[in-house]
């Protein structure tokens, strides 16, 4: 029941986060297996949409009981081998929601996708939104922006994440940390010289130096961005839309910066700041809106800046599936109007020869290379550097990383 009211939220309107937090005081003690169900029923809901177009045809009014039919038929298809248990829960809670007659429903409908089962899945398969479980308009953007790796990218979308692990150098090393970890019983794999991979997700309470600033939960992607901002001891950095602060505690972690972390939020700045306090970290904080600087800004330029602006989370969907369902073509050139807005602002409070690192989770070019190329004709006195050799960075995602998304550009050094 709790997954569906999770689910139900979301299709009117609702962030998948914001209805766990809202629901969080009431949620039964099988929390994490709630949260997976509803995770799962959003990764692959156009498929069972459309298996329920086949079921039930009019689609309920009520938008409680049309998320209780879904996450149902979700977990029916995920767990065959438990579907008397299915059946069975899904009709009491059925019951208890709509009573006798939307637990006759459901037991129908349920009952009907086992027998039907290859009837189902040839609706499926004949329709490409349901097949790959993205929207059409999502598909067709993925196709223009990446001909050759579109289906891949859609593929990723529909996965379980990896879980990285960044490891803090003021603390520790990777080796000592893949050690400790594998004392444990968790299997890891070292990546570079923060990373590592777990072979398989488990609750931050078991690994070992959480507690203690030793580690922190950041995908290896987003791990690239200290190294590329090029941060030294001793240089003024900004982190705009820093929260909840992993990017910001990796520059910390990595040199001893003078390090102001911006947010808009309250509420996400104190994320930022539990994490400093974790790691034992000295960052400062700001409420404010990165495209406004003279609400915040003391005047003083920064020697480089992190741009990691708001996006249409398209490279990390299979982290917020809620994107699929909430997301609208429209957005894509709202978001772009956002970013063009917080870069120019940005770009007044850079020092002449300073470094700023414009980064995106998303696979989209509107939000990307068109954003960049469009900034640095907007901006003679802008210089794109090369990251590895290449004029940006774009890493797709993969079963190793998110999809992100960077391009590192200098302030002419004689710009007024």
């Amino acid at each position: 029941m709790d997954a569906a009211r999770a689910v139900a939220a979301v299709t009117v309107g609702e962030t998948l986060d914001d209805a766990f937090a809202r629901m969080s005081d009431g949620l039964s003690d099988n929390g994490a297996a709630v949260r997976d169900l509803a995770y799962q029923c959003l990764r692959a809901h156009a498929g069972i949409d459309r298996r329920l177009a086949v079921l039930v045809p009019k689609p309920l009014r009520e938008a409680d009981r049309q998320a209780l039919l879904r996450v149902a038929l979700c977990r029916l298809e995920a767990r065959p081998d438990g579907a008397h248990t299915t059946v069975s829960q899904a009709v009491d809670a059925a019951r208890a929601l709509g009573g006798d007659r939307f637990g006759g429903l459901m037991n129908a409908v349920l009952r009907n996708a086992q027998r039907r089962h290859a009837e189902l899945e040839a609706a499926v398969a004949a329709d490409e939104t349901a097949r790959l479980q993205h929207p059409a308009w999502w598909l067709d953007r993925l196709r223009a922006d990446h001909p050759d790796d579109w289906a891949g990218i859609a593929a990723q979308g529909n996965s379980h994440p990896p879980m990285a692990l960044r490891v803090n150098r003021r603390r520790s090393t990777v080796e000592a940390a893949a050690a400790a970890l594998a004392a444990a019983g968790i299997g890891a794999q070292a990546h570079g010289t923060t990373g590592l991979l777990l072979d398989k997700p488990c609750p931050v309470s078991r690994l070992p130096g959480f507690a203690e600033g030793v580690l922190s939960v950041q995908d290896l992607g987003a791990q690239q961005a200290a190294a590329l901002l090029d941060v030294a001891a001793g240089q003024r950095v900004l982190d705009a839309c820093a929260a909840p602060g992993g990017k910001a505690c990796h520059l910390l972690e990595a040199a001893d910066v003078d390090l102001l972390a911006l947010d808009h939020s309250e509420a996400r700045a104190q994320r930022i700041a539990d994490n400093f306090a974790r790691l034992g970290l000295p960052g400062r904080i700001a409420v404010g809106d990165a495209a406004r600087p003279d609400d915040w800004w003391d005047g003083r330029p920064f020697d480089r800046i992190l741009a990691d602006v708001p996006c249409s989370a398209s490279g990390v969907v299979r982290r917020h599936p809620d994107a699929k369902w909430l997301r609208r073509p429209k957005d894509i050139a709202q978001f772009a109007s956002q970013q063009r807005a917080i870069l120019d602002a940005l770009w007044r409070v850079l020092a002449p020869g300073g470094k700023l690192l414009y980064a995106t989770c998303s696979v989209f070019r509107a939000e990307n290379q068109d954003q960049v190329a469009a900034f640095a004709a907007r901006h003679p006195d802008c210089r794109r550097l090369t990251l590895s050799g290449a004029p940006d960075l774009s890493l797709l995602p993969t079963a190793e990383h998110d999809g992100f998304y960077y391009a590192l550009l200098q302030k002419a050094a004689d710009a007024a």
